[in-house]
């Protein structure tokens, strides 16, 4: 298979992942500012932080608010992990691979493409366009995902799209776990502990993990319960573990995979499921863990597109 098409295919995947996220990142964060009491503030410079995009925000944007951020990470197409952006990238790398792909996959991103280009503004404008419109695109990418694993031959082409799904969402899952970083709270150590409770129910709902965590775990919402659980439980599909799992799966079935075999144990050895970690010293983890699979994207780059 050819270099260049292998990385369309990685990257077609993860922007399709990252599309997807991004618009789960911004429902919690809707959903967290709906719970909000008096005397608390929303800090929107941390959310960008978080993504990973506050120098290219503020390149574009003076003020960090809400309007200017959700233009930013929804319909932006100087951002390049704006929603619209990461479709448009998906839709021309798919245009590019359609002899690989099933034919139906082209017309659906084709679709949200247009759907995006159509109501990308508007969900920029109100909350309850804006939580429509990203619902859509989740729905959308779910049937895109069932579509992929249900019609496509799970060869070498597949591997590769699963592989960039799967470093995608890990990376995604530790970015959405620092969240309550951006929830400054009023000195109330009652008020503090049930708003803290409800925005970690939010993060839950927004990866659809809610209910797999009531019936794994506990039915009380706790922070260490569900860092641990996001983290280190490998039997729900957007834990970082078990996306790592995904990863040394697909390496298993891909040639000449040795040599990264060593850093996906590394990022084990990052991820550590301390049992004693919680939200004081979850940070430094994630941050870790971010830097582990930049590293991890990078010697994948190097050694399957970049080969002489």
């Amino acid at each position: 298979m050819l270099a260049r098409a292998a990385e369309n295919l990685y990257w077609m995947a993860r922007y399709l992942e990252r599309a997807e996220n991004t618009a789960r990142f911004i429902n919690s964060s809707t959903h967290v500012l709906l719970d909000l009491p008096p005397g608390a503030a929303f800090g929107w410079a941390n959310l960008v932080e978080i993504a990973g995009l506050d120098s290219s925000f503020h390149q574009f944007y003076p003020v960090a608010n809400e309007d200017a951020i959700m233009r930013f990470l929804i319909e932006d197409t100087r951002n390049p992990s704006s929603i619209i952006s990461c479709v448009r990238y998906a839709r021309e790398n798919t245009r590019t691979l359609r002899e690989l792909l099933p034919a139906e996959m082209w017309e659906r991103i084709n679709s949200l493409h247009l759907y995006l280009r159509d109501h990308a503004h508007a969900a920029c404008d109100n909350r309850r366009e804006r939580y429509q419109v990203l619902n859509y695109v989740i729905e959308q990418r779910h049937a895109i995902v069932g579509l992929v694993s249900g019609t496509m031959a799970h060869d070498i082409p597949y591997q590769i799209m699963r592989l960039g799904r799967n470093v995608e969402r890990a990376d995604m899952t530790s970015r959405m776990l620092d969240l309550n970083s951006a929830v400054h709270l009023p000195q109330d150590n009652a008020l503090h502990e049930s708003i803290t409770e409800r925005i970690w129910m939010s993060l839950l709902n927004s990866l659809s993990a809610y209910q797999s965590y009531r019936r794994l775990v506990s039915m009380q919402v706790r922070s260490e319960a569900v860092i641990q659980f996001l983290l280190c439980d490998a039997r729900f599909p957007r834990s970082i573990t078990y996306c790592l799992a995904e990863v040394t799966s697909c390496l298993a079935l891909l040639p000449r995979s040795q040599p990264l075999q060593p850093l996906v144990e590394q990022l084990y050895g990052q991820l550590g499921c301390a049992e004693n970690l919680d939200a004081a010293n979850l940070r430094d983890k994630l941050e870790q863990i971010q830097q582990a699979l930049a590293d991890f994207h990078n010697a994948l780059t190097q050694h399957y597109f970049r080969a002489n």
